[in-house]
């Protein structure tokens, strides 16, 4: 087969699974795994297939037109450079890590079928984003994925939570969506073209009569679907959904579309100024804001999502500088462990028998419990943390390198003080995420709550996906010499200065933590002795009887480091700084009151003018019926006065005009 028709499979096939698995899965419900792995395993290995002959040199292009339209064209097209090709793997391995995680993770769910076939058409949404050389076409995929979030992250509809994140998930994306529907509009007048080549043309000869405007409607839509200030709100409480869904939207889909997208048409954004100062700024707020609001947390799986925050903002800080391969390369590396994160803590999760238990001050005994999810967990922390030799570390460092050289000068893609300002909270971030993680692997494996059941050994599919995955959280990084071919050929190794002032800051955040997390525990213990092993049938009894020991309540908690090293922060933090209080008082308020508004005027006004109107009608309707008697005598009696007046009116009205 040619490269093109592989390329038009790779999206083709987890498509055709999905519409598969949803016509199957309750007449022929064996067939469902099946339909759920292999469509999007054949994606996955096609992918490769299609990496390894791009092989990161010319990009691959085809397209044939989809309609006529009278304007600017729209075309089925690819574009398949380095960055499509690697991400495109990325895509596909990470779906089937999830989709193999989720045949046992959900084994006893009876939504499952609707489940897996969400997640196909997930993932063959995001490889058609990823593919596509059409921006119409690209936005098709894009709005895909925005109605499978919602219905994945409301996947447990029962419990108010559910409903309520899967709304918010929609609406906040859509909130960005629309300004950069207009972007995009905006952008092929421009350029006369929706084509990707066509407009990166444009923009190399200096054809964008608007190039700020258009830039800064197209951020919108990338701070929704990457979780960027101000728009990022909706990632931690989507974390109601399962949790596979949180390892599919936070590694391979959905947040990473906004920064491959802005990666794709960086020239684009890099033909303004202000645009890159805007998304330094926005990246900048996103990283230490997120690092802090993961500090004071205590659900794992919120610590998780506000750490996807922070490592998006490092991507979005790389494009700001204009890097696009350190970009790139950080979405690539951060994809492995950050799935590796969610799919052990859902590992955590599925081992205490309930989605519930996800509070680290309630865990207890895991480490010996769990030994593949803490031993791959530790694993994807530390390259969290960016420690050497991990892959973490060699992504981020490449993020601070590209910010270095902008701040000095050396760069001029992008204005100095955006480098100034994405190197200074990258640094920053760094001391944070160090601090957050080893945290969470203190609380979650050393900690002091009750013991959840033990349910036994977890699933074969559950602990293999998790080695799987802490290979390229391990090794990823040590490819970045092999890899300047795919990024531009840019360099993309650490430098000196970099390496030592991140990785000391890392490490002076580990240390702090661990002292204080020491010091706590010492002194809790002078205090009471720890908390008895609790067995129960299952786990919700479990966290009843918790209660009843007088565990402390996770605000409270005396042993969490967090709380020490934020101070009086800890409670703005752990509330996401009450961002969502002021939209709830800026827009949420003023919208529901003008709707109240609107509907009174409607019952109120409108409404009586039309009762008025109907029953107007209706009484005259009344006055003429009553007159409609049936007897002729009666209508010849009125005929004849009626004549009489008239005669009368016009004898009155001649002897006027005489007169006159």
């Amino acid at each position: 087969m040619t490269t093109t028709t592989l390329a038009v499979l790779v999206p083709l096939l987890p498509f055709l699974g999905s519409a598969a698995g949803l016509l199957l899965g309750r007449t022929a419900p064996g067939f469902v795994r099946p339909l759920a792995v292999l469509p999007t395993l054949a994606a996955a290995v096609l992918a490769a297939v299609v990496a390894a002959r791009q092989g990161g040199g010319k990009a691959i292009d085809a397209a044939t037109q989809l309609t006529p339209t009278g304007s600017v064209p729209i075309d089925l097209a690819l574009h398949i450079d380095g960055f499509a090709a690697l991400v495109a793997v990325l895509v596909g391995v990470v779906a089937t890590c999830v989709q193999i995680y989720s045949t046992g993770y959900l084994r006893e769910d009876p939504r499952y079928p609707s489940y897996a076939a969400l997640v196909s058409l997930f993932t063959s949404a995001m490889l058609l984003v990823v593919y596509s050389g059409d921006l119409m076409v690209l936005l098709v995929g894009w709005e895909i994925m925005g109605i499978c979030s919602y219905f994945l992250v409301g996947h447990y509809w029962e419990t108010p939570e559910a409903r309520s994140a899967s709304l918010k998930a929609f609406l906040v994306t859509k909130l960005g969506d629309v300004p950069f529907l207009i972007g995009l509009f905006a952008l092929a007048a421009d350029a006369g073209t929706f084509r990707i080549t066509g407009v990166l043309g444009a923009v190399a000869s200096g054809g964008l009569d608007h190039p700020t405007l258009i830039a800064l409607l197209l951020l919108a839509g990338v701070a929704g679907k990457s979780a960027q200030f101000p728009l990022h709100t909706w990632l931690p409480d989507a974390m109601a959904g399962p949790t596979p869904v949180s390892a599919l939207i936070h590694a391979a889909t959905m947040v990473a579309a906004g920064i491959y997208f802005t990666a794709r048409l960086l020239p684009v954004f890099a033909a303004s100024a202000a645009a890159l100062t805007v998304l330094a700024v926005m990246a900048a707020i996103t990283m230490v804001g997120s690092a802090l609001a993961a500090l004071a947390q205590d659900d794992i799986k919120r610590v998780l999502a506000y750490s996807t925050m922070g490592q998006l903002g490092y991507m979005a800080g790389a494009l700001a500088v204009g890097d696009r391969g350190a970009a790139v390369f950080h979405l690539l590396s951060h994809a492995a462990f950050k799935a590796l994160l969610f799919l052990a803590a859902g590992t955590v999760i599925h081992a205490a028998g309930t989605n519930s238990l996800t509070a680290m001050s309630r865990m207890s005994g895991l480490a010996k419990r769990v030994p593949d999810a803490y031993w791959t967990m530790t694993v994807a922390l530390l390259a969290l943390a960016a420690i050497p030799p991990f892959a973490g570390f060699f992504s981020k460092e490449a993020v601070l390198v590209a910010a270095e050289h902008t701040a000095l000068g050396e760069r001029t893609v992008a204005p100095a003080g955006a480098g100034w300002t994405v190197l200074v909270a990258g640094l920053l971030t760094a001391l944070l995420t160090a601090a957050y993680a080893l945290r969470l692997w203190l609380r979650t494996f050393r900690g002091r709550g009750t013991e959840a059941p033990d349910h036994g050994r977890q699933p074969l599919a559950m602990t293999t996906v998790l080695w799987v995955l802490a290979i390229p959280s391990l090794g990823f990084g040590l490819t970045v010499t092999y890899l300047d071919d795919w990024f531009d050929g840019n360099d993309l190794t650490p430098t000196l200065t970099t390496a030592v002032l991140g990785t000391g800051l890392a490490a002076a955040g580990a240390v702090i933590t661990y002292a204080v997390w020491r010091t706590l525990a010492a002194r809790t213990a002078s205090v009471r002795p720890p908390a008895p092993h609790v067995a129960h049938p299952d786990a919700d009894a479990g966290l009843v009887e918790a209660e009843a020991l007088h565990l402390p309540h996770p605000a409270e908690d005396p042993a969490d480091p967090g709380r020490a090293l934020l101070g009086p922060l800890h409670g703005p933090a752990a509330d996401g700084f009450h961002l969502d209080a002021v939209y709830r008082t800026a827009f949420v308020r003023p919208v529901l009151a003008a709707a109240s508004l609107v509907r009174f005027l409607d019952r109120e006004v409108v409404d009586t003018y039309v009762r008025a109107a109907g029953n107007s009608a209706k009484g005259l309707g009344w006055l003429v019926r009553r007159a409609q008697t049936g007897n002729v005598q009666t209508y010849l009696s009125a005929l004849l006065a009626g004549s009489v007046v008239l005669v009368i009116a016009a004898v009155a009205l001649a002897n006027a005009v005489a007169g006159a």
